[in-house]
């Protein structure tokens, strides 16, 4: 399996033989191009370092619009779904450097626009020194066991057709623990026990910097659910030897929760 080295170092501008991956509103250029192969696309001051594969380096570029001759521009859960590990998280990373660096060009406080600041994904600004780091939206989910059950909702907004786990991002001067139970309580009206960190996914689907972590938690043999009918349409216990067809996909902590549920039985 190749692996993925995140890093935001360059030192020097791509080479002809360097991976790139290309990036055109919520759309990805498949398959990733080399740069040799998009000479007269993009200049090279354009190219954002993203790390290394398998010890090549590997940049990221926005383009104002899709250049359909180049190639087939998928969303990232179409990519995701389609890659292994590694060039998934690739993709993503691309995708939310280029997403936030789009929507981060000028100063807050002064409006100048922003300098890059080199080894970083960050950026300052030269007319008042206002540091603007890539800064992280941290949010969990949980998936919620009952003796040999798990529980599952469907969101009233998003892919609302699958079975997913309650999840919410995390609020000011909150743990990661109390955001567990606080959006278990307000989503679904339970209390929860025995939360256990599972593991953590950078999430590009939900915008720049979203950090997903996962936990699995307990809930009383007589819980019951309540939803109010905003966030969430429906939850119900679902049996872990039987759960629904539409569950989340595989590339996802969602998915990986609910499996290492599920695995818990054997």
């Amino acid at each position: 399996m190749s692996r993925f080295v995140p890093d935001a170092v360059a030192t020097t501008p791509p080479g002809p033989a360097d991976h790139c991956v290309l990036v055109a509103g919520r759309r990805l250029l498949t398959p990733f191009p080399r740069r040799g192969d998009l000479d007269g696309v993009v200049d090279d001051h354009a190219w954002v370092p993203l790390g290394a594969l398998d010890g090549v380096r590997v940049w990221a570029a926005g383009l104002p619009e899709r250049i359909d001759t180049l190639g087939d521009w998928q969303g990232w859960p179409s990519v995701a779904a389609a890659l292994d590990e590694p060039l998934a998280a690739l993709a993503g990373r691309a995708l939310q450097i280029v997403t936030w660096r789009r929507s981060h060009r000028y100063c807050g406080a002064c409006a100048t626009e922003l300098a890059d600041v080199p080894g970083e994904h960050a950026r300052r600004c030269p007319g008042c020194d206002l540091y603007v780091p890539m800064q992280l939206s941290p949010a969990v989910l949980t998936a919620i066991r009952r003796g040999d059950e798990i529980l599952l909702v469907r969101h009233t907004y998003g892919p609302t057709e699958l079975w997913a786990l309650v999840a919410g991002f995390v609020e000011a001067g909150e743990s990661l623990e109390e955001a567990v139970h606080r959006e278990v309580a307000e989503e679904v009206g339970l209390t929860v026990s025995g939360l256990r960190y599972f593991g953590s996914q950078p999430w590009a689907m939900s915008g720049p910097g979203v950090v997903l972590t996962g936990f699995l938690s307990s809930a009383a043999p007589d819980a019951e659910p309540v939803v109010d009918g905003k966030e969430l349409a429906e939850a119900r216990w679902w049996p872990l030897r039987d759960l629904p067809d539409a569950l989340p996909p595989a590339y996802s902590i969602s998915r990986w929760l609910i499996d290492a549920t599920v695995a818990e039985l054997t």
